[in-house]
């Protein structure tokens, strides 16, 4: 039964009975699940039912979850619309179907940014900065009227900190419960938290876990411990290490110990079931989950996270490589964390973990109704465990201990030993700190609220939890930023509106209107100086809006790694010398197309938008790259050696994705940007569209999707909405893709890499390619790929109403013979299996 079915038991209760009747659907709620409040549960969950705020700062795994639970029900019964809140996609996703399983999907809803499930829903999943956006956006008359925050110290995060405090200041009439095991005094807080409500602000603390933790520090390198571990019975382990490659690198090299038996193989090949390993990753992953070994990071597909969770609900993964990911909340129920480090990189420089941090990490330790006591393990630096070995190959003999040379840590590394460890351990958390920041963002979603701009504005400087003269810098910043809206033709002085409101926006914005990235009014003026009439302008258009996006820093260094590759050769084969090769290919980098005519219009820009100066233009070729190398998903992460940050490349797409469909004006859109737009958002769909089919799979088959999905043009003889094929614009640009991407391959001679793309086909359906090369090659000297290569003239798709398609690809030779042609034929069906465009056949023709 859902939680959400006792509420029909409450529609005819009296007033005066209502608070008791909602009290007693509850408890027998978690006693039909066995569960048993503890006090800390039912004074929070009471707390709520009375109507105040609540701070609830007990240890990891208190059952926080279960009071969240409580006060989403509490708020259905009120008729209320309640929004639980966390950091991360990842978190917001598995909370999502929890929620799901609780209440029923009919009355859960998602919102990410990247996606939006059951909108409408009365209980609805978001992350932190979706709720802030709203609460700038419509304030006091926001359809939110209860807001769970989930791990509320990120409060304090530098970058991000403002999405947690933005709602308490903008939602007076909403209900707050803030959670969190590692708060600080939070006396402050409760203060001014009942001032603004009006709501008594109850806080629930204390120190007493239902399963204490056991704290060891060990000298014996990972592997052995993970050994010792299992050998004790303390599986699951969770291993934590503060990179991503270190994460994998980590699970491969287990792969060695005998973790699983037979019959645990078998529970997990049948849990596995027809999951689709669809990437170079997932091939990886597939292996190593059959081994009962886990990865669970950042870099990850969201469907193979949403995977190793689900393994590590049923206790057959005995050991999760992952990172930090595990103190932000993650469901990954384990016995043991093994943390192979106290520093860590936190993208600015190396340095010890705080006491919040640590405690966050080592508290998902022990699991509640499964364990006893968690235990939690700390590793010594690679140097003391050297040290330590030295000493026990010595013995006891004094001349040998004397001979000892103790190792150190390298010169500029971040070390800890056992005190900083003992430290921790005992260490409060630190107090909260206010991270108030103004964007472009904030000031539009003001400027759009209805009511008395001016005043939402002084209310939102001037109350917020900055001293003053935080408050009083925060003033000029806005004032800078409102004029470099101006001055790009978002607001505009309106004379004849009510002297209350003299700013509106020009014209209607979406609520995902893409100007998060404060540089977007530069690049909606470098627009105009564009020629629509050049032939690389559809490139140029993405370009500017690409050096707006932040950084995916991995991607990018993969790709200056191989343009140095490629400059390394190219300068062998000229014979230069090394000293000079090594100082040339200094000056290498990634591609970074129109930078000089960006930095150029920025310079301008600035003049007139002083408050640009502070940012930094980021100019990168991504989505360019795969446009002009016509790259799949698949193509891109397989050039560049991105196994590993698949999800970080996902996430980078969705961005771009997001940025070019909804922030470039009508005035500047041509059909191919159009077809890119289109083209885009079905690849990324397409890589991972778990949230939403999972979704669909707990919901009847009447209840809606999302407006994305019915909306999709339905090909000819195709039933499945969310099938590559559906969408026929998209899968029509995606097969014209394909094709310049082999005749590309071709004209550049790769013949191992036109192999492998189409290793799916019998080599009798297939091309002999270093023949095709020799005969094409005797007889021209090039190949023109660019722009005119990819028009219609060369490009001919032809009956498209079954399931297969003929396809003929010409080549542009110099002489403009069009004798040499690839003919093939696509295989919608395999398609759609496939994910990705697949062929029956292909031959090269001369004519």
């Amino acid at each position: 039964m859902t939680l959400a079915a006792a509420l029909p038991d409450l529609a005819d209760v009296p007033e005066s009975l209502f608070e008791d009747a909602v009290w007693e659907s509850f408890q027998q709620w978690t006693a039909s699940r066995g569960i048993s409040l503890y006090p800390a549960q039912e004074e929070a969950s009471l707390a709520l039912l009375a109507g105040d705020n609540v701070i609830l700062a007990t240890p990891t795994g208190s059952g926080k979850s279960m009071v969240a639970n409580a006060a989403h029900f509490i708020a259905m019964a009120r008729g209320q619309r309640s929004f639980y809140t966390a950091p991360i996609k990842a978190l917001v996703s598995e909370k999502f179907f929890a929620l799901c399983e609780i209440f029923g999907p009919e009355n859960v809803g998602m919102m990410t940014g990247d996606a939006t499930v059951n909108g409408n829903a009365p209980i609805i999943a978001a992350t932190a900065e979706i709720v802030a956006n709203i609460a700038l956006r419509e304030g006091k008359h926001a359809r939110i009227d209860q807001v769970v925050m989930d791990e509320f110290h990120y409060y304090s995060e530098p970058e991000r900190g403002w999405a947690w405090q933005v709602p308490l200041l903008e939602l007076p009439h909403a209900q707050f419960l803030l959670m969190s095991a590692t708060l600080g005094d939070t006396q402050w807080l409760q203060d001014d938290l009942t001032e603004r409500t009006g709501r008594t602000t109850t806080f629930v603390g204390g120190s007493q876990r239902p399963v204490p933790l056991d704290f060891h520090y060990v000298f014996t390198p990972v592997h052995e411990t993970i050994q010792q571990l299992l050998e004790d019975g303390k599986a699951p382990i969770y291993v934590v290490h503060f990179s991503q490659r270190e994460a994998t690198e980590r699970a491969q090299a287990l792969t060695s110990m005998n973790i699983v038996t037979a019959e645990e193989k078998a529970r997990i090949a049948e849990e596995i079931g027809d999951f689709r390993f669809t990437t170079t990753f997932g091939k990886t992953l597939s292996k190593l989950l059959r081994r009962g070994i886990g990865i669970h990071h950042a870099g990850m597909l969201p469907k193979y996270r949403r995977l190793v969770e689900r393994l590590s609900q049923t206790g057959l993964l005995k050991v999760i490589c992952g990172t930090d990911t595990l103190g932000v909340g993650i469901n990954v129920p384990i016995r043991t964390v093994l943390m192979t480090g106290l520093a860590k990189y936190d993208g600015t420089r190396s340095r010890l973990l705080k006491s919040r941090e640590f405690h966050q990490i080592a508290g998902r330790a022990g699991r509640a109704g499964f364990d006893t006591e968690g235990t939690v393990v700390v590793e010594a630096p690679e140097h003391e465990i050297e040290n330590v070995k030295l000493r026990r190959k010595a013995g006891d003999d004094p001349k040998k201990l004397k001979k000892i040379r103790k190792k150190s840590a390298r010169d500029g590394e971040v070390s800890w030993s056992e005190k900083t460890f003992q430290r921790l351990t005992t260490a409060e958390p630190e107090e909260l700190t206010s991270q108030f920041s103004v964007s472009n963002s904030m000031l539009l979603n003001v400027v759009a609220r209805p009511g008395d701009g001016y005043e939402h504005m002084r209310h939102l400087l001037r109350t917020n939890h900055d001293a003053r003269a935080k408050q009083n810098r925060d003033i000029l910043t806005a004032i800078e930023l409102f004029r470099g809206l101006v001055n790009a033709d978002i607001v505009e002085r309106t004379p004849d509106s009510p002297a209350f409101r003299p700013y509106t926006l020009t014209r209607e914005l979406d609520r995902d209107f893409a100007l998060n990235q404060p540089l977007s009014p530069f690049a909606l003026a470098f627009l105009t100086l564009l020629d629509p009439e050049s032939e690389t302008y559809t490139f140029d258009v993405i370009s500017t809006f690409e050096a707006i996006l932040e950084d995916p820093r991995q991607l990018l260094q993969a790709q200056q790694k191989a343009a140095r590759g490629e400059e390394i050769a190219a300068l062998k084969a000229e014979g230069v010398d090394f000293a000079d090769r090594m100082a040339i290919i200094e000056e290498v980098t990634y591609p970074k197309p129109l930078e000089d005519e960006l930095e150029d219009a920025f310079e301008t820009f600035t003049e007139g938008n002083p408050w640009a100066k502070e940012f930094e233009l980021k100019p990168k070729s991504v989505v360019r790259d795969m446009i002009e190398h016509a790259m799949t998903f698949s193509d891109l992460i397989a050039t560049y050696g991105l196994a590993r940050s698949e999800g970080v490349v996902l996430r980078y797409l969705t961005d771009a994705w997001r940025t070019l469909s909804h922030s470039i004006p009508d005035a500047y859109m041509n059909e191919e940007l159009e077809d890119i737009v289109v083209w885009l958002g079905e690849l990324i769909r397409q890589v991972d569209s778990s949230l939403i089919d999972e979704w669909a799979h707990m919901t009847d088959d009447d209840a809606p999707i999302s407006q994305e999905t019915l909306d999709r043009e339905l090909a000819f003889g195709v039933e499945d909405p969310t099938a590559l094929t559906a969408n026929r614009r998209a899968f029509t640009i995606m097969v014209r893709n394909y094709f310049f991407r082999l005749t590309e391959l071709f004209a550049l001679e790769k013949e191992d890499d036109l192999a492998e793309m189409l290793d799916y086909l019998d080599p009798a359906d297939t091309v002999d390619w270093p023949a095709a090369m020799d005969d094409y090659f005797d007889e021209y000297t090039d190949m023109d790929t660019g722009p005119d290569a990819r028009g219609p003239e060369y490009f001919r798709l032809s009956d498209q109403s079954g399931r297969k398609w003929s396809v003929v690809q010409i080549f542009k030779d110099p002489d403009e013979d069009n004798a040499f042609q690839l003919h093939g034929v696509v295989d919608l069906d395999a398609s759609d299996a496939a994910g990705e465009v697949r062929l029956a056949h292909l031959k090269l023709k001369q004519v």
